[in-house]
């Protein structure tokens, strides 16, 4: 029986057919805002303890929301679907404006029923989900009551959803606006920042060198316009949080990922304590490169010249292959994702960086984004992204309304996922030289994890620290950059990225902030879930799946003593967590000790 010949590029016709054109796409914009209209209609004619009945109104608000989320979301994923795949698709920025408009307008309505929420006791509200089918949505509803206290009235709250669509997303645009057009010029060619970026791990370190030249410059270009962006996209945040009463521009991102500063506090510690083996890996790297130190962009640099490359049909077989090892339902998943044709992975000109998963709630389908050029790397990405649906995918039968997990913990999956492919990569390698490459490989994640994103969070909570003083220059932001990145590679670098903050889209995405610490909680957390795993063997998938499910539902700390019986505010987690990575430095470093 022959293998079926897997596409590298999805498809969004079975979807919206026609593309940024489709009248199907547009009839569903119109739809959607009917639907909030209605759902408004509902939550303004809720009346919170005048009269018998608010069980049932509330029951027919939250059915209401559930279609209109399924609606908004639907749309939301098709436009960063358009806009990824060509990045000069200029009627998917016509597009995303009008999705925008839609969700602050969606978002309206629901301040206005979180403002009502919030009128009820403790006692009333707890009698509201007795022997119903509320009960089920306690936990999400009761969320959106505590965060409505937190806030300004109803009518200000409003103001500021309003106010938001040109000032605060329209800086966010603005980032999308600049990078689109950018080029990084490479001997005859001019390379968008995608193609650019990839040519970091290419063998050759003059190609290295010339391409990170040509890419500070081209950042620098642009660096002046970037800061002004990251400056009015912080400052429209720290406006609103003083306006609310907040004291810490982290109680938002805290909150968002269901999660206790506490535990980020023994998170970051527990890193900063354990640095010592990655900075030995860093420099070995460099020995082994046969440089002093390495600088920025040597850190994904190949060892070795063997070619560990698969075709995009050899990695989707060998992470189904590993993927059936754990359990059958995520193999079923990428089974079905490669099939149906839900990723987008062609190596191509005028598509975004980056890579990314989305899920169309109404037809129940994962779309997945990313350039696909055959390196270990690559097939990790794409394993990653896997993760992420497959996620998505044991809650498809779950309410909507239970489905909306943090990105912390949607990290978990995604990493999870990418740790089975990249172990049974290291253990599947013919040769010593081979199994070094992949292990290189799979180090370089927790360098990017532990080292990478604590630079990232370290910039942030300075630039946050400062911008509630006034505009932070460019040349300010580069220093604190520097500093940031010194601090968490352990000085083991030779050169760094200053203009890293401006490269960096994370930095620029408005509907998260501090888009960093929740990926290194992933990476950590989905090691305590692997170590289980490995100890359980196959029949793990059933507790597996049981977690994630719950992940929507609870706090991290909750979720983390309910199936691992571990407490995140103590360090003890965490160093257990590293340890798993530094047996990967050790195991490399045991196997280069006789090549320096």
């Amino acid at each position: 029986m022959s293998i079926k010949e897997y596409q590298e590029t999805w498809d969004l016709e079975g979807l919206f057919p026609g593309g940024s054109d489709s009248l199907k796409f547009k009839e569903h914009l119109a739809i959607s805002m009917d639907e909030i209209a209605k759902l408004s209609t509902y939550v303004h004619t809720f009346e919170p303890l005048k009269e018998e009945g608010d069980q049932d109104v509330l029951l027919q608000i939250v059915q209401q929301f559930e279609i209109v989320v399924k609606k908004v979301r639907q749309a939301g994923a098709f436009v960063s679907c358009l806009e990824a795949q060509n990045i000069e698709d200029k009627e998917a920025s016509t597009l995303r404006g009008r999705v925008t408009e839609l969700s602050a307008s969606f978002q309206n309505v629901l301040t206005i029923l979180d403002g009502k929420l919030s009128l009820y006791s403790d006692i009333e509200w707890d009698s509201l989900f007795k022997g119903n089918d509320l009960e089920q949505l306690y936990f999400v509803l009761s969320e959106r009551r505590t965060a409505a206290k937190e806030k300004l009235s109803e009518t200000e709250e409003t103001l500021i959803n309003k106010l938001s669509v040109d000032g605060y997303y329209g800086w966010g645009q603005m980032y999308d606006t600049i990078v689109g057009k950018m080029q990084i010029p490479f001997q005859e060619e001019k390379l968008s920042v995608g193609q650019a970026a990839n040519k970091f791990s290419n063998p050759d370190r003059s190609i290295r060198k010339k391409v990170f030249f040509e890419w500070e410059k081209a950042w620098d270009a642009n660096g002046e316009v970037l800061a002004k962006t990251l400056n009015h996209l912080a400052g429209f945040r720290l406006n609103v949080y003083g306006m609310r009463g907040w004291n810490s521009f982290l109680k938002e991102p805290l909150d968002m990922n269901r999660m206790q500063e506490k535990t980020l506090r023994a998170m970051w510690n527990a890193i900063s304590k354990n640095k010592q083996p990655f900075v030995q890996f860093l420099e070995r790297k460099a020995k082994l490169l046969g440089l002093d130190k390495l600088s920025w962009y040597d850190l994904d640099a190949p060892l070795g010249k063997v070619e560990t490359k698969m075709s995009y049909q050899e990695g989707a077989e060998f992470i189904m292959k590993h993927f059936e090892e754990f359990g059958t339902e995520m193999a079923t998943f990428a089974k079905k994702a490669f099939e149906d044709k839900w990723i987008e992975a062609e190596d191509r000109k005028g598509k975004r960086p980056g890579g990314f998963h989305t899920y169309f709630p109404e037809s129940a389908q994962s779309r997945i984004f990313m350039t696909y050029s055959g390196t270990p790397s690559n097939v990790s990405t794409l394993a990653h992204e896997l993760g992420h649906g497959f996620h998505t995918y044991v809650m498809r039968d779950m309410h909507t309304l239970n489905r909306n997990y943090a990105m912390n913990v949607a990290e978990t999956a995604s990493t999870f996922a990418e740790m089975i492919v990249s172990d049974a990569a290291v253990k599947a390698a013919s040769t010593e030289e081979e199994k070094l490459v992949l292990l290189e490989d799979k180090i370089q994640r927790s360098i990017a994890l532990l080292m990478n994103i604590h630079a990232r969070f370290l910039f942030e909570t300075k630039f946050y620290e400062e911008r509630q003083k006034g505009l932070v220059r460019k040349e300010r932001l580069n220093w604190l950059m520097l500093d940031a990145q010194k601090e968490a590679y352990g000085e083991a670098l030779a050169e760094y990225h200053p203009s890293f903050w401006s490269s960096k889209l994370h930095f620029f995405i408005t509907g998260v902030p501090f888009y960093n610490f929740p990926y290194t909680f992933g990476f950590l957390f989905s090691l305590g879930i692997y170590a289980k795993a490995i100890e359980e063997g196959k029949g793990y998938e059933e507790k597996y799946i049981a977690l994630l499910r719950d992940t929507a539902s609870m706090t991290v700390e909750e979720l983390a003593y309910k199936h691992l019986q571990v407490d995140l505010t103590q360090e003890e987690f965490w160093n257990s967590a590293i340890q798993l990575c530094t047996k990967d430095v050790e195991e490399f470093l045991e196997l280069t000790h006789e090549k320096i």
